[in-house]
């Protein structure tokens, strides 16, 4: 059985936790408390020596990436494969917008996230709301091109993205006549039951964290 350490919270986590969902994955979900150290015993080390989650272990392989994790997923459990194509070009389109999710989106949550966590930011500066809002305008422009981030179907690099997008949505509220393509993408990817299951929890955990921070 495949382990996935997580926290709730973590954006790349509930992404790890989607696809579990989606290609019906063997499973087991196991916390890991950050605030008490959980990841730096040395039980997790052994495991990870990033001590960062989501961790993925199936077997004697341990996967410390979300997005080699997702990847992997794919390969082995997913039935269908418009999730991850494997034909070459189909493949480059969707691995482009994993390591934009990877460079782009999800270092701009952090820049956020990480001061509020460890060094008790109350305010958030205008230039990391101005980094959010260019990263809105990329999302747009992806999605007025394909209804998906990597074509006109769902990938793993909507997977990826949507949790990550949704948490910055915390931060700065999307203007839906700005970003109408991005709006549309967010409702159409926040009714599928697999994208609930493993998103939901962990995004009002991470608000209701934020805003008392945040006061």
């Amino acid at each position: 059985m495949v382990k996935l350490y997580k926290l709730d919270g973590s954006p790349p986590a509930r992404a790890c936790m989607i696809a579990c969902e989606l290609f019906n994955v063997p499973v087991e979900l196991i916390d890991v408390n950050l605030m008490a150290g959980e990841h730096l015993t040395p039980e997790f080390l052994k495991k990870n020596l990033l001590h960062t989650v989501p961790t993925l272990e199936d077997g004697s392989l341990v996967i410390h990436d979300s997005h080699a994790a997702l990847m992997y997923l794919a390969d082995v459990y997913g039935k269908q494969e418009s999730f991850y194509p494997k034909e070459t070009k189909q493949r480059a389109h969707v691995n482009q917008k994993l390591f934009f999710n990877s460079t782009i989106l999800f270092p701009r949550m952090r820049n956020t996230t990480y001061p509020i966590f460890m060094e008790g930011m109350t305010e958030i500066p205008q230039k990391n709301l101005d980094a959010i809002e260019e990263a809105y305008g990329f999302v747009e422009e992806f999605l007025s091109r394909t209804k998906y981030l990597a074509g006109d179907n769902i990938t793993i690099a909507d997977i990826a993205a949507y949790p990550t997008v949704t948490s910055l949505l915390i931060f700065l509220e999307l203007n839906a006549q700005k970003y109408p393509k991005t709006q549309a993408w967010l409702k159409d990817l926040e009714k599928l039951p697999y994208v609930q299951k493993g998103n939901a929890k962990g995004l009002e955990d991470l608000s209701n964290f934020i805003k008392s921070k945040l006061g």
